[in-house]
């Protein structure tokens, strides 16, 4: 796991911490070519999340998401981007290369994986596809799962950290 890989996790909600560092080091493990998984993004400020919003809005550029500040699981450290880096230090978000050879393309190597711990993959939406994007909507509590959307996490209280109680 990459030291920036690492950083984005710290920032995560802490119950969703450790299962993250397993999904990595599993899909590093299947991944034995040159490309290892790099987290691009974790927790996402309400403010940094109206400002992707304005884009191709009320900025120039593609829309690049449909979720107002509050309205991404981002916003609650509850979802990561990845992207593969390459021989240490290229960057890709191509979905189809295979660059360990086994004839499965290393992006979704890694949606198995995250896609086996429970977690939603962006790809799978059916009108805004996100392929870089996976969310825990499922949480752990006590002997039951939560299920969750922005809905509900928007009204949970939140502890001194900011980070949503469960």
């Amino acid at each position: 796991m990459d030291k920036v890989t690492s950083e984005r996790i710290q920032t995560l909600h802490p119950l969703i911490r450790d299962e993250v560092k397993q999904i990595i080091k599993e899909c590093d493990k299947a991944l034995t070519g040159r490309a290892k998984i790099r987290i691009t993004q974790g927790l996402r400020s309400f403010e940094e999340q109206e400002r992707l919003y304005a884009i191709g809005r009320l900025t120039s550029g593609k829309k690049v998401t449909n979720a107002k500040a509050g309205q991404s699981i981002h916003n609650y450290g509850l979802a990561v981007d990845i992207c593969m880096i390459t021989d240490g230090k290229t960057v890709s978000w191509d979905t189809a290369k295979d660059w360990d050879n086994d004839q499965v393309a290393d992006w979704y190597e890694c949606v198995k994986i995250f896609a086996g711990h429970g977690w939603d993959w962006g790809g799978n939406w059916k009108t805004f596809k996100d392929l870089p994007h996976f969310e825990k909507k499922n949480i752990p509590s006590g002997k039951d799962l939560i299920k969750i959307t922005w809905k509900t996490l928007l009204k949970m209280p939140r502890d001194q950290q900011n980070y949503i109680l469960f």
